[in-house]
């Protein structure tokens, strides 16, 4: 038994149900494990967050206990900094595993969630403009921002919404592969339903890491 014996005749994992007629898939994608690992999970964070608590606690014990205990307090540290570690990577994993982003000439669908699955439906009419933030290998963020007034859960969303956009939460591919190329595709798309032209703001270098740059996708005449 495949998963394809559980979804309806002609319709495509991803998609709530066949595409309409004069409805084509542009792409399919899903988030890479790193991204997500690193990006939405934060493992870095979390490895200097038990390096520097298995530090603390083993300077401790050496000045109250000794070497020995300090070694004992430091390799216990970090071995459960490796358990946590694990954990995340597990759950990125199912993540990556569960999600898949189509993009069509009418739509983006976001199939998103682990253990209750949700199958969102953004049509690009809907889309005001689409930001671009590009990372060293090749993968990026692509935030999709939506008309006031039209609103998805920042929880339902999380990892998929932009970060610290809370009070207007904004469906998010996180870390898609080949970035540029999908963005290539989603801007004649997004022209195409708006009735207006569109532009790409190049993206320009950003101070701290060199590996991000930010840009935006607008649809002009889609307000």
């Amino acid at each position: 038994m495949s998963e394809s014996d559980f979804l309806p005749e002609g319709t495509l994992r991803g998609l709530p149900g066949p595409l309409p007629p004069g409805e084509r898939i542009l792409w399919r994608g899903a988030p890479t494990l790193p991204g997500v690992l690193l990006r939405a999970f934060h493992a870095r964070l979390v490895m200097l967050w038990f390096a520097g608590t298995a530090t603390l606690l083993s300077i401790g014990a050496a000045v109250s206990e000794g070497p020995a205990r300090a070694l004992a307090i430091a390799g216990s540290t970090l071995l459960i900094g490796l358990g946590a570690l694990g954990l995340l990577t597990f759950l990125a994993w199912l993540v990556q595993r569960t999600t898949v982003y189509t993009l069509t000439n009418q739509r983006v669908v976001m199939h998103v969630g682990i253990a209750l699955p949700i199958a969102l439906n953004l049509p690009l009419t809907r889309i005001e403009s689409a930001d671009l933030r590009l990372f060293a290998d090749g993968s990026g963020d692509i935030p999709l921002r939506l008309p006031p007034g039209e609103r998805v859960a920042y929880l339902h969303l999380w990892p998929h919404a932009r970060p610290w956009r809370v009070s207007r939460p904004e469906p998010m591919l996180r870390s898609v592969p080949e970035a540029r190329s999908v963005a290539a595709l989603l801007t004649p798309a997004l022209a195409a339903r708006a009735d207006g032209p569109t532009r790409i703001e190049e993206p320009t270098a950003v101070s701290g890491r060199a590996s991000t740059v930010p840009g935006r996708l607008t649809a002009a005449g889609a307000r």
